[in-house]
């Protein structure tokens, strides 16, 4: 046979609206150039697709290249509707599609013959030749093996030659590619790494690849992996290549009618057999650990798959995983008794507030000190107020003298933000708060900031808000309140930094928090209420005085 790069297949025997098709012309088969790939003329093709379904997931399957148009997941909705993790722009465009040859090669978009074998299994046929060779056609079967209860199948490309003879297709090495496009779903308008991203992910013995992709750089991966994949925050596609010798490209081609397009391909070489099966399997569904770990344990899953390590395509923090793993192990054992995410986070929110509270309660009595002894403090800043030197001098003594340090506040501080860290990861990540409710009408999603007036298409220009949000609002009060509240004057700090730390720093917040996960705001805004009610409880109610002078102490004894 004769290698060649790749051209596009002929239009002979492709989709047509009508739903029935014929076999072409003459002159238009007669125009592929010599090694290129033309189906078979075939009459009575029809273009309807059909439909799979099982308990957790719809496919959509076209003639049209014996490929996927839709692949809905019905536990888990976008809008009002169950996530598509085909996101299409254009009705051409395709998932599981044929080239032959490598990536770069158009998709096959000739009519197959669909045939049903049983309740799971469907398989779409055609027979090719190669211009040059018309007297050894050889035949193409694609078929799509489901299994209830899962959201893994098989696709098995199946290639027989009418004659004994090796399949002539040959790419410059390779004979097809398996693709998948244009963009997995569910629909999203930007990527902004926050609420939605795209990793390309490739996996072997033991260690997780987090490829660089950008438009027109792909990564061509020709070592032999364990799996490869497209993934999102909280769906992916995975395919499994076993550590197969496949070449394997993870590419973000521009689509039409996508803000992005992502695609993953598997290029199998030159086939040295009249006959040949390649069983390739796919996950494509929600990163939830239920059911990616479902293929570490044979007896598991439907496909007695075992050591697949499925589980590593979910992200996570090298420093604080250990303890967002905690919190969320905590929050769905909340859960379980109160079903009400934002009501859990609330309660986690008080369960983190007890376990700081040894240190914490330092700092209040250090805080409340601090308050007790501003009187004197007042009086050497105005005694020495054109003596800086003088002043920070008697300043220290007296601190020294009360046993009080205007740094003994800073320590609650430190260890929160380890919690808060940790928060930001659970929120932002966690599936289970995806479309999570907590207020009705408005905190209507805990993964995603809240709306109370949404902008239409208008952006506000330089900061890029397109929506009027109340947690942040209600955040920057409460703020403000344990600020004032927790604030302590330095030696050397004047009025206007003083209203700096109390004013400028939860202003500066609210713009950086304005588009964060509504729960990381629900816990911020709950912490910030309650260090509130036990630093007034200190300064108000309590009224711990300074500690009796070290040279009392002494007396003492």
């Amino acid at each position: 046979f004769q290698t060649t790069e790749p051209v596009a297949t002929d239009t002979t025997g492709t989709a047509d609206t009508a739903g029935e098709i014929g076999d072409g012309t003459v002159a238009a088969r007669s125009a592929a150039p010599t090694g290129a790939v033309v189906a078979v003329p075939q009459d009575g093709l029809r273009s309807d697709t059909r439909t799979y379904t099982n308990d957790l997931i719809e496919v959509t399957l076209d003639p049209v290249g014996g490929s996927i148009t839709s692949y809905k997941l019905l536990d888990h909705l976008d809008g009002d509707e169950p996530v598509d993790m085909i996101f299409r722009g254009t009705e051409d465009q395709r998932a599981f599609t044929l080239h032959f040859g490598d990536y770069t090669a158009p998709p096959v978009t000739d009519l197959f013959e669909l045939q049903q074998q049983n309740q799971n299994v469907y398989e779409f046929s055609r027979n090719f030749y190669v211009v040059g060779q018309e007297d050894t056609p050889f035949t193409i079967i694609k078929r799509y093996t489901f299994q209830p209860g899962e959201y893994l199948f098989e696709l098995d490309v199946e290639i027989r030659n009418s004659v004994n003879q090796l399949v002539p297709l040959n790419f410059g090495g390779i004979a097809y590619t398996v693709g998948f496009g244009p963009q997995i779903g569910p629909i999203f308008e930007k990527l902004d790494q926050r609420t939605e991203f795209r990793r390309y992910l490739t996996y072997d013995d033991g260690k997780r690849n987090n490829s660089r992709v950008s438009e027109g750089k792909p990564e061509i991966v020709t070592d032999r992996v364990n799996w490869a994949a497209l993934a999102g925050k909280y769906f992916a596609v995975i395919a499994l290549t076993d550590n197969r010798e496949l070449t394997t490209v993870l590419a973000q081609e521009a689509r039409a009618g996508l803000p992005v397009g992502s695609q993953l391909y598997l290029s199998r070489p030159v086939i040295d057999a009249s006959r040949v099966t390649d069983s390739y399997q796919f996950y494509v569904g929600p990163k939830t650990p239920r059911q990616l770990n479902r293929y570490d344990t044979a007896e598991d899953n439907a496909w007695n798959r075992q050591d697949l390590e499925l589980g590593k395509v979910q992200e996570s923090r090298v420093l604080l995983g250990w303890l967002e793993n905690i919190l969320k192990w905590i929050l769905q054992l909340i859960y379980r008794g109160v079903p009400n995410y934002g009501v859990a986070i609330i309660i986690l929110t008080i369960i983190v507030k007890l376990i700081l509270w040894p240190l914490t309660r330092k700092s209040y009595q250090s805080n409340a000190r601090m308050q007790a002894v501003q009187p004197k403090v007042q009086e050497l800043r105005e005694k020495y107020k054109d003596n800086q030197q003088k002043m920070n001098q008697e300043m220290a003594a007296l601190y020294k003298k009360e046993g009080v340090s205007p740094l003994g506040g800073c320590l609650p501080l430190l260890a929160q933000f380890p919690f808060f860290l940790a928060m930001y990861g659970l929120f932002n990540n966690h599936f289970d708060l995806r479309g999570a409710v907590f207020i009705p009408g408005w905190i209507s999603d805990l993964s995603a900031p809240d709306v109370i007036v949404g902008f239409g298409d208008f952006t506000v220009p330089l900061i890029g808000w397109t929506a009027l949000r109340g947690l942040p609002i209600i955040f920057v009060a409460t703020q403000l309140i344990s600020t004032k509240l927790t604030q302590t004057p330095q030696a050397n700090q004047s009025n206007m930094q003083m209203k700096l730390m109390q004013i400028g720093l939860p202003v500066l917040f609210f713009f950086i928090l304005y588009n964060v996960p509504s729960g990381l705001l629900v816990y911020w805004i709950f912490s910030n209420l309650i260090t509130s009610a036990q630093q007034y409880y200190y300064n108000k109610i309590k009224k711990p005085g300074a500690p009796p002078p070290p040279d009392k102490k002494k007396r003492k004894r």
